[in-house]
């Protein structure tokens, strides 16, 4: 699962990506991405490795698998 990282922090209009672990819950993760723009998140969402990582990740999930775009308030 962490061949993702490499590709997806080359991609053209990621600003920032990192998986996390829950400090209270250590059976939850989770994957925070930065993007320049819907367009690069749009493409992101399309290519190989993501397609490769969500097939890999859903099999083992105990919840449908979500991705939410968001936009920083603060």
């Amino acid at each position: 699962m962490f061949e993702v990282q490499a590709p997806t922090r080359n991609e053209p209009g990621c600003l920032s990506y990192g998986a996390f672990q829950s400090v209270r819950d250590p059976d939850e993760f989770f994957i925070h991405s930065r993007w320049q723009d819907t367009v690069a998140f749009d493409l992101h969402a399309e290519l190989p490795h993501t397609i490769r990582f969500i097939q890999t990740v859903e099999p083992i999930l105990d919840h449908p698998f979500k991705a939410t775009l968001s936009e920083q308030l603060w």
